[in-house]
């Protein structure tokens, strides 16, 4: 008996059903059954449900000799069905990755509940995708099971069966099943939740609920929208047939009405000349079901008097007028935003002629996000050495915490943002500012950057347009040209920024100093090490290993990775693996869950992350220029060389001088990490001439040269450099020095190829000025 029961319906939906059964069939949890339903389709959905039945033993066709309706459909996959839980899915929608097996582990760590709701995303032809926006009702918190009267905000998470597992056995004893005709979902999601005895949620998006540009269904124009009164009808009826759930009835009635008010004001659902008719219904029904006692919330009396009254007309002009001051209201709206913009840059125009303040200084890294990366680093060094320097950094509210005390926070497009921009002597940031500033005589901008460039860089993008995208290289070379300082981590990046980002004034120096976020590599200790490890959960004795694969310009979505549970498998059960995802990627669906994967893609810093690590596993970012600072293992994976390259390009052949092994393929890899050599005598070769050629500089000392040159006005260089070969970087906790002794099955190419040939490497998304 499988664990679960995946029942799809499919009618008129051969576009979406392959990737559909693709999101099922792929999932790591494979104990279960899919019971694709052809509901009589016209198309081809028929064949290709036999197509996927010949080809995989799990799935389990079933043609019904008529078109019933989806949930009729639903109903004959039920019957079929033979697992412990039953799962709903519509044929236009998918399966997030991992999705079963979270499924499978929550029911398991909630005592089997007879129902588990589960989150969903919209996601849109675009390729936008959208959370739910009641997702805090799903919230893992209290009591792992319990019945709806102990949540009953649950009820506002959209009402529909695709969202929720159902214990098989309590279906059946409840006599639940889907009837015939549209809003079919009503008179199932509604007894289910009221008639479990036991509720459990997961916090986590399992279904893509896909939004077609046609809409579904519900959004067609047709008599059958009368259905939602029978479908209330049976919703009343299960409830009077259980007198324990006679305390539903108030909150159904409720529910009940708004949801006629919202088909009676949906602009195409009913046919022309049905409104009237509609609407004298929905009246018998408050009357036919009316709960004396029931609340009704302040903003809902109007809409549920009228029906009571029988006041279509009434109701119809209401909303039209609802509708008309929510267009004047959105207009004024931006009405009001423009006035506020143009105050706001009058404000600035009158800062701009007020003097510049020598002790201050602004900070701001990754387009207003949190402290971090150079801008930190200098910043932490410059109150240090400038006791009275006053600093401000630009982020948004949510990273407002991530400050140090002693650094002001400043929201981007405020007054004071404006006014630190006018004012401050020092400007720094790792991408740019607003591209209005006004650069000031007296004024003092530091252009820190952010990463060794691999990755065709701005000039360079004029003719990849997959990766320059609107770049507009005018506004691109201003802002260079209100550049003092430009940093530079070594010769290779001097030689690129200078290139690509040429700048028209005499006065931008390059200050090839080395990176100040890498100093912390040479200054923690063991202790520190530890520390950060504890702070992860990294298991005593453990080879952690990070992962941290780069942004994709020729992808919207997430890449979909390595598959790190076989890695782990390879590695051996001493290796744990640190998951770190790219911040672009940070709302994609979670993976499925490993115990000895840590996902630590919401981390705020990756220089924590690189300390806490005894490898790196990455592909074309420039974090591993930085990380050769540690003297620690890389190895890096390149699958998708050959799309990497074509949409985004390279400036530096990195096979000349490689911080260690390189795969071209998911085996490759398995093949190169089951074998010593990547840890081995070789490979530290390899890092100490990487090395060599691109962390000449960084020494622990960068931050310092930095604000002695641009803050202090120092012209000599101090302190001097230390050569590498004399570093003592932060020691790794457990060096992976020893043979892994993991699963020889899963090694698919045991060949190591130790000088790879081909493949360019690229690193984060467009450093854009």
């Amino acid at each position: 008996m499988p664990r679960f029961s995946v029942i799809v319906p499919a009618y008129r939906v051969q576009a979406y059903l392959q990737e559909c059964l693709d999101s099922v069939l792929t999932q790591s949890f494979e104990d279960f059954e899919l019971i694709a339903v052809d509901d009589r389709s016209p198309d081809a959905c028929g064949t290709l449900i036999d197509e996927y039945t010949d080809r995989d033993h799990r799935v389990r066709a079933l043609h019904l000799p008529e078109n019933v309706g989806l949930g009729r459909a639903r109903n004959a996959g039920i019957a079929r069905a033979t697992g412990d839980y039953l799962i709903f899915l519509d044929g236009d929608d998918t399966l997030t990755p991992g999705a079963l097996r979270a499924v499978a582990d929550r029911i398991d760590a909630t005592g089997e509940p007879d129902v588990l709701v589960y989150d969903y995303a919209r996601t849109y032809w675009t390729g936008e995708s959208v959370r739910n926006t009641f997702a805090e009702h799903l919230r893992e918190t209290g009591p792992a099971t319990f019945a709806l009267a102990d949540r009953p905000g649950l009820l506002k998470v959209l009402m529909v069966a695709w969202n929720k597992a159902y214990r098989r056995a309590f279906v059946e004893s409840e006599d639940l099943a889907f009837p015939p005709g549209y809003y079919e979902d009503t008179p199932w999601t509604y007894p289910a939740l009221m008639a479990a005895r036991s509720i459990a949620v997961l916090d986590r998006v399992c279904v893509g609920y896909r939004q077609r540009r046609r809409g579904n269904i519900l959004a067609t124009t047709s008599r059958r929208h009368f259905d939602v009164f029978d479908q209330y009808d049976r919703v009343f009826a299960f409830v009077d047939a259980r007198p324990a759930l006679a305390p539903w009835r108030p909150v159904l009635f409720r529910r009940m009405l708004d949801h006629l008010c919202t088909v009676f004001t949906a602009r195409d659902r009913l046919p022309r000349g049905s409104r009237a008719e509609f609407f004298r219904r929905a009246r018998a029904h408050r009357r036919r079901h009316r709960c004396p006692g029931a609340r009704v919330p302040l903003r809902a009396r109007v809409r549920h008097g009228l029906i009571r009254l029988g006041a279509h007309r009434t109701y119809r002009l209401l909303w039209a007028a609802r509708a008309w001051r929510g267009r004047l209201r959105g207009r004024a709206a931006g009405a009001v935003r423009v006035l506020r913009a143009v105050a706001l840059q009058c404000y600035y125009r009158v800062q701009l002629r007020l003097p510049v303040r020598a002790d201050r200084a602004v900070f701001a890294a990754y387009w207003h996000r949190g402290y971090a990366c150079n801008p930190a680093a200098i910043e932490a060094k410059a109150r240090e050495l400038l006791p009275g320097l006053r600093t401000a950094w630009v982020c948004r509210p949510e990273d407002a915490h991530t400050l140090p005390a002693a650094t002001r926070a400043v929201a981007p497009g405020t007054r004071a943002y404006w006014r630190a921009l006018a004012r401050s002597k020092y400007l720094v940031n790792n991408v740019n500012f607003d591209r209005r500033l006004v650069k000031r005589r007296g004024q003092v901008l530091l252009q820190t950057h952010h990463g060794t460039p691999l990755k065709t860089m701005g000039l360079d993008l004029r003719d990849r347009p997959a990766a320059a995208r609107d770049m507009e290289f005018g506004q691109l070379l201003a802002n260079v040209d209100k550049w003092d300082f430009s940093l530079s981590a070594n010769l290779h990046s001097t030689l690129v920024w200078e290139r690509v980002y040429p700048s028209a004034s005499a006065r931008c120096a390059t200050l090839e100093y080395g990176y100040p976020r890498n100093d912390v590599y040479q200054r923690a200790t063991a202790d520190d090490v530890a520390r950060l490890r504890a702070s992860l959960g990294v298991p005593g004795g453990a080879v952690a290993v990070l992962y941290a694969p780069t942004h994709r310009d020729y992808r919207r979505d997430a890449p979909p990775g390595l598959d790190l549970a076989r890695v782990l498998r390879v590695l051996g059960p001493g290796f744990v693996i640190l998951d770190r995802a790219h911040y672009a990627y940070a709302s994609a669906p979670p993976r499925d869950p490993h115990p000895r994967v840590i996902d630590v893609t919401g981390h705020p810093s990756v220089e924590a992350l690189a300390l806490a690590s005894d490898a790196l596993i990455t592909d074309y970012s420039s974090l591993m220029f930085d990380y050769a600072n540690l003297d620690r293992p890389v190895v890096l994976h390149w699958a998708d060389r050959e799309a990497y390259e074509a949409a985004r390009g390279t400036c530096y052949d990195l096979r000349a001088c490689p911080p260690g092994s390189i795969a071209h393929s998911d085996d490759e890899l398995l093949g190169i990490l089951a074998t010593p050599h990547w840890c081995g005598p070789r490979s530290a070769r390899l890092r100490a001439a990487f090395r060599e050629r691109f962390c000449p500089y960084d020494d622990g000392n960068a931050a310092e040269r930095v604000v002695r040159r641009v803050f202090l006005g120092e012209g000599a260089v101090r302190p001097v450099p230390v050569p590498p070969a004399e570093r003592r970087p932060a020691p790794a906790a457990n060096a992976p020095a020893r043979f892994p002794v993991g699963d020889p099955a899963e090694v698919a190419v045991p060949a190591v190829r130790q000088a790879p040939t081909g493949g360019l490497t690229g690193a984060r998304p467009a450093d854009r000025p």
